[in-house]
């Protein structure tokens, strides 16, 4: 994704010396290191969030790791990390792992995820496609070339892929969600860290196929024309509202952090949520993702807030 570069910018600043204790509860007067590990995806809004917040207090360290949503748990629950990067709720097995090592943790839903299929401008014909027939396109090992492969009612068109890389957790997403597998794709399209290789590759090309996400589209929709999704109950065209409702399956999901109580001991650690509580909208904005609507944004401050009374008490 785009932001990814901040993430390299984070890593980079998360790598200097810096007590874990913190000091001071002023803003600008705090000192010491935030640790933040988790899923590929929330990284670069967790990474946008740092960046901004150390801007306001570079004595503090924010260090954001991609050991995915599973490896995140396993050190959150181990008492190693400050807070976990989620793209899915914590599982029954995490839970018990948190509750042996007596981690409490708030969940928190920060931001929406959405991905985009998109065309070719002339493209004409593919207006919705099914989860089946995405898959059909874009499993592993797929012979599929031609628009008519996919259905019989579309042109003889040749097909050219483009995508995300193997590194990218939009890829991961949207290989799970339509292929059934993480990381399970077929391999003879052209990948690129680089969302904007897939634009012009999409754009250059009348039988072009591409995905990434939401709001890169919106930024070219000059450009590109975006598919409508019929994940079971008709043809749904991504917009930030139906992200947002998540009537937009199954390519929508929330994404999440979880910071843990005893690490609010630590000012800087209970600062940085605050701030990445607080700055939701302008985050997600950053990072290319769909804010939080109303309710969302209300159940996110009731939950962070719920946390830091439990701790306090």
């Amino acid at each position: 994704m785009a932001a990814a570069v901040l993430l390299t910018a984070s890593a980079c600043a998360g790598s200097a010396s810096g007590s874990d204790s913190g000091e001071g509860g002023v803003e600008g007067d705090l000192s010491g290191t935030v640790r933040v590990d988790g899923s590929s995806t929330v990284a670069p809004l967790t990474t946008a969030a740092a960046q901004l917040f150390q801007g306001e207090n570079p004595g503090v360290k924010v260090t954001v790791g991609t050991s995915g949503t599973g490896g995140g748990f396993e050190k959150f629950c181990a008492g190693e990390t400050d807070i976990n990067d989620a793209s899915r709720p914590i599982e029954d097995d995490e839970k018990a792992a948190c509750q042996k090592n007596d981690i409490s943790y708030a969940q928190l839903q920060i931001a929406n995820d959405g991905l985009s299929v998109v065309v070719n401008k002339d493209n004409d014909w593919a207006q919705c496609l099914t989860v089946a027939q995405l898959k059909k396109i874009w499993e592993p090992g797929s012979k599929v070339d031609n628009w008519n492969q996919v259905d019989s009612r579309f042109p003889d068109q040749e097909l050219e892929l483009f995508g995300p890389g193997t590194d990218s957790g939009t890829f991961d997403y949207f290989t799970e969600t339509i292929n059934g597998e993480e990381g399970a794709s077929r391999t003879d399209y052209s990948p690129s860290e680089d969302d904007n290789v897939t634009v012009q590759g999409v754009s250059g090309s009348k039988g072009g196929m591409g995905y990434f996400g939401l709001s890169y589209y919106e930024e070219n929709k000059d450009k590109l024309k975006v598919v409508k999704i019929n994940g079971g109950d008709g043809c749904v065209e991504p917009t930030t509202k139906t992200v947002q409702n998540g009537s937009y399956k199954p390519l929508s999901r929330p994404l999440f952090i979880y910071p843990k109580g005893s690490s609010l001991d630590k000012a800087q650690v209970e600062a940085f949520v605050d701030f990445y509580v607080e700055n939701n909208a302008d985050i997600a904005e950053k990072a290319q993702f769909v804010p939080l609507n109303s309710q969302q944004e209300s159940a996110l401050n009731e939950d962070w807030n719920k946390l830091k009374e439990q701790h306090q008490s």
